[in-house]
């Protein structure tokens, strides 16, 4: 499984502009961040993409009638009409219904998971980097080991091990996607800790976890940013791939990998089944890396206005 966040040496380059929170130099930076982040069209119309799914996913569901998410074995595969704009799966639920409520388990797994991620990777590459020599020896010898692994192993063999529920798939996802978030914050680490302000505030006596703290990691914020809303499009895409093979949240909680799994016996018969819920994955993938590449250019200190 090939991760977009294996592109190290970019997201590297966005540590090279000094970002202490407490100098004005730092602030304006940010600001310039944003402002960049503004003017980047793709990325505001993934934003405003994603904003309108995760809206629709959370009310959606109430303002629709219960009894659509109900068996009614009588109108089973009705085409797209009015009210069933979607049409109806296997079941005679709603498709729409069932793609909003879908929409609120792969958008939570996806954020959690990404939590799990960044908390992970967060701290071994600050860890591993910033102290270096046999600690960071280890630590990455460690994550070569998980990457050595092919993902989707690891996958099966925890969800299989331990059960199809959410918060396992959360857990699963999120330890076996740590790695690259914890290769890229050790390389921006490794450059930050050389930095003039980082060798002022141990002249003045600043313990260790201050420096971490207060000067390395609000270095790192750019990249741990980008790193993460592409980690939440990944997650999404790994929760769908795990439901779609049988081995993700099973019935009767619906996820967009559940409907395709249970669409793919009928998709000659009744291709609207798989075709809705495909579409929905694929407008929010593309919205989140669409507003990831923004974040990326937007941090980017040598597209910035100086």
């Amino acid at each position: 499984m090939i991760s977009p966040l294996e592109d190290v040496q970019g997201l590297t380059e966005l540590a090279e502009a000094p970002a202490d929170f407490e100098t004005t130099k730092e602030i304006g930076f940010y600001r310039l961040a944003f402002r960049r982040l503004l003017r980047h069209r793709m990325a505001i119309l993934g934003g405003v993409c994603l904003l309108i799914v995760a809206v629709a996913a959370l009310i959606g569901p109430l303002l629709l009638p219960a009894s659509w998410d109900q068996a009614d074995l009588e109108h089973r595969f009705a085409s797209p009409a009015w009210p069933h704009i979607m049409g109806t799966d296997d079941l005679g639920r709603d498709i729409f219904r069932r793609i909003l409520d879908g929409g609120r388990v792969s958008l939570s797994v996806g954020l959690l998971a990404t939590v799990v991620v960044i908390t992970v990777g967060v701290t071994m590459g600050t860890v591993a980097g910033y102290f270096g020599g046999l600690i960071d020896n280890v630590m990455m010898r460690f994550t070569d080991a998980i990457l050595a692994v092919p993902a989707i192993f690891l996958l099966i063999l925890l969800t299989n091990g331990f059960g199809h529920t959410a918060p396992v798939l959360i857990l699963a996802i999120g330890f076996t996607l740590w790695t690259d978030t914890a290769r890229i914050v050790r390389s921006v680490v490794l450059s930050v800790r050389e930095k003039e302000f980082v060798e002022a505030a141990r002249a003045v006596g600043s313990g260790t976890p201050t420096i971490i703290v207060k000067h390395v990691l609000t270095n790192v914020l750019g990249p741990i940013m980008v790193a993460a809303t592409l980690t939440v499009g990944i997650a999404i895409i790994t929760e769908s791939a795990l439901s779609y093979l049988g081995l993700g949240i099973g019935p009767p909680i619906a996820s967009w990998g559940s409907m395709l799994f249970s669409a793919q016996q009928f998709i000659w018969d009744a291709p609207f089944f798989a075709l809705f819920p495909g579409t929905a994955i694929l407008i929010t993938v593309l919205s989140i890396n669409f507003l990831g590449d923004g974040l990326r250019d937007a941090f980017d200190p040598r597209s910035i206005e100086r």
